[in-house]
């Protein structure tokens, strides 16, 4: 990003700080001082996927700079805007939009590595930020929220059989062998304690406490989105949730290390063997989706057609188990500080546009239509 690139090239995935640090430096040029010490505890003080990110959107930005003839150190307001505007679809209707979210992160991060840099942003230009307004007037600011899997499925008597997409479907819809017992403590370990894919796979057998004598237990989080100071946190284990983990322990000969394993299967599907290593964060959304296809597979959805399904893949992701507990808790009744403290929310308006879609069904309007409609 540089007026002389160096000729190696970046770590692929890399994000470790030393890496990060010679990116911004690369952005300054050969002939400019930067203080490293102050890069390196930016770098350190970002979480791990803060700094995987702060890296791809510089190296996103580094080759539209390139394929465009801009020599990023020397970047204008101008540049950005157009940058903007292609992300955002507006001069170029053949690129593939970004969302207005994702933009902004872009901006901000390319912001801070001019900043570091001891270089004048770009992006604090009121170019931009008119550019930024239109492009969320453009795209719409309205994020496209992740299908929620609610432990009962879109009832709105917590009391009422579990029908469609739900958690109840998924568990029924898991195999008998290591592949289904690691899949339901999963499931129910998502459901029970919200949490998010990152919290999942960091999950040490040393960091779940119990049973107790009524057969529940505890989680213990150490450090999560939310918590980058390492806080830690705690979660309530249900006892069917301590009767999985302790079925999946127990198949697949697990004492200490990663509690949630890759299990590696053949081609026909037959265990193969139990890794070593825990899940990888991308997972848990494809094993959610694959879950889901199987509960079709096995009739369990009732009359879903083909397309409704695949309406169903394209919206699950790793996310849906944790709306489906924030849904399922309106519908409890709970207040919203209660579900705050108790899945490690910090965003009260994250956690009411969960609530959204499920107010409005039981909400004056839906009251109404449905009176009329009835008497029709």
């Amino acid at each position: 990003m540089a007026k002389k690139r160096p000729s190696t090239s970046i770590v692929p995935l890399s994000c470790e700080p030393v890496d990060l640090i010679a990116d911004v430096r690369a952005l300054v040029g050969g002939g400019e001082a930067i203080d490293a010490a102050l890069l390196d505890a930016a770098m350190r003080g970002w979480s791990r996927n803060t700094r995987r990110a702060f890296r791809s959107d510089l190296t996103l930005w580094d080759g539209w700079c390139r394929k465009h003839g801009v020599s990023a150190c020397e970047a204008s307001p101008a540049d950005v805007a157009a940058w903007i505007r292609a992300l955002a679809g507006i001069d170029t209707p053949d690129m593939t939009p970004r969302a207005a979210a994702t933009i902004e992160r872009y901006l901000v991060h390319v912001g801070w590595a001019y900043r570091m840099a001891g270089l004048p942003d770009p992006t604090a230009d009121p170019l931009v930020k008119f550019e930024r307004k239109a492009a969320r007037k453009h795209l719409g600011v309205r994020q496209r929220q992740a299908r929620a899997i609610r432990f009962k499925g879109d009832i709105a008597d917590l009391d009422s059989p579990a029908c469609g997409v739900c958690l109840a479907h998924l568990i029924k819809a898991c195999r008998r062998d290591a592949l289904g017992l690691r899949d339901a403590a999963l499931l129910r370990i998502a459901y029970d304690t919200g949490a998010r894919r990152s919290e999942l796979v960091a999950i040490d057998v040393a960091h779940v406490e119990g049973p107790d004598a009524e057969g529940a237990g505890i989680l213990n989080i150490p450090s999560s989105k939310t918590d980058q100071a390492g806080e830690g946190g705690e979660a309530y284990l249900a006892p069917a949730t301590m009767v999985a983990i302790a079925r999946w322990r127990e198949v697949g000969g697990i004492d200490k290390g990663p509690l949630l394993r890759r299990v590696v299967t053949h081609f026909d599907g037959s265990i193969d063997r139990i890794g070593a290593a825990r899940l990888h964060p991308n997972s848990i959304g494809l094993i959610y989706k694959r879950l889901v296809r199987r509960a079709w597979e096995k009739r369990l959805l009732g009359e879903m057609s083909e397309a409704e399904l695949d309406r169903w893949l394209k919206a699950v992701s790793s996310h849906s188990i944790r709306v489906g507990v924030a849904q399922d808790n309106f519908a409890a009744g709970e207040g919203l500080p209660a579900i705050m403290q108790a899945y490690r929310w910090r965003d009260a308006r994250t956690v009411m546009r969960y609530g959204a879609k499920l107010a409005m069904k039981s909400g004056a309007s839906a009251r109404l239509a449905k009176r009329f409609s009835e008497q029709g």
